[in-house]
């Protein structure tokens, strides 16, 4: 029954999602964002069948919380069914970043890289690495000193979500899809031509995580030489929005954004679509590309929420 009720995979969805116990009525909200419309008490009695088949546990008066158990079930649930939940999460993100570019105030897309404490120092290295090759999407990142997902003996570093950039165009007017994540070669500082690319809207998984996880990045040539694989991904833009386009990108590159590489509607080697523009731009996950290639074990959840702007520059 739970792997053919969406209903029942959705709840467990959020509480993944979430490592604080929630409650039936942040839980029917948080389904409401997702299409389900569910009143509290319909909620309650789905939580109350999870319960019984041990997906999820009481938390005092404070909510569910996922068991081991559930987060298996939840891997385990039908692949179709899973296919295109990483770009919906990613557009509830943009959806909910409030960034103002011309204030350099609102909210930001996040994600959240978790590293032994005694590493950190190696981390930081690797980010200010990209940092200074400018191959992030961002020109900075930030350690944070205390927070829950953050294991006692690890530290934890924010950067900011690419995602960012397209709450930015939807409240500007401009329609944004994001498309592809890939693996863009370049050569003696100068982008050539993507490697691979997978499309955001076919996969269960997120396509950068798999190229990092896979080795098929090298930051570390990249940020030494000049030369090597970054992770870029590319988001569609109708060519008539390109003027609004050039001028939102030129706000947000002087609070800090490093984007684009490419725009227009004949990039690289992608395929020339006369009435689109391809929008292409370093990935924020080339920080954890970098850190990973050193062999400094890091874990990075991508799209973990909104922070406020002022939370990540550093002092």
């Amino acid at each position: 029954m739970i792997r053919t009720e969406r209903k029942y995979i959705e709840i467990l969805r959020i509480l993944k999602e979430h490592s604080e116990p929630m409650g039936a009525k942040r839980l029917s909200e948080m389904m409401a964002e997702r299409g389900f419309v569910l009143s509290d008490r319909a909620v309650q009695y789905y939580l109350r069948y999870l319960d019984e088949m041990g997906f999820t546990r009481k938390v005092g008066n404070l909510g569910r919380v996922l068991t081991p158990y559930g987060h298996k079930e939840t891997e385990n649930a039908l692949v179709g069914d899973r296919v295109g939940f990483i770009i919906s999460k990613l557009e509830r993100l943009a959806y909910r970043s409030t960034f103002n570019p011309e204030t350099s105030t609102g909210d930001v897309a996040y994600n959240l890289s978790i590293v032994p404490e005694e590493r950190l120092p190696d981390a930081t290295a690797a980010f200010d690495e990209v940092v200074a090759a400018r191959c992030g999407f961002f020109s900075g990142y930030r350690v944070i000193d205390s927070d829950p997902r953050v294991p006692r003996g690890s530290a934890g570093i924010v950067s900011i979500c690419s995602i960012t950039m397209d709450g930015v165009f939807r409240r500007e007017g401009i329609p944004v899809r994001m498309a592809y994540g890939g693996r863009l070669a370049i050569q003696h500082e100068e982008a050539t031509h993507f490697v691979d690319l997978i499309g955001y809207r076919g996969t269960t998984i997120d396509p950068l995580q798999l190229f990092i996880s896979s080795g098929l990045t090298s930051l570390s040539s990249l940020v030494a030489s000049g030369s090597g694989t970054a992770l870029a991904n590319v988001r569609e833009i109708p060519a008539l929005a390109e003027n609004r386009v050039r001028e939102t990108v030129a706000r947000m590159k002087k609070a800090g954004f490093v984007f684009p590489i490419a725009l227009g509607t004949s990039v690289f080697n992608l395929v020339l679509d006369p009435y689109r523009l391809a929008l292409v731009a370093y990935s924020g996950m080339n920080f954890v590309a970098n850190a990973y290639e050193k062999k400094i074990p890091i874990q990075t959840e991508i799209g973990a929420g909104t922070i406020p702007f002022s939370r990540v520059i550093q002092d």
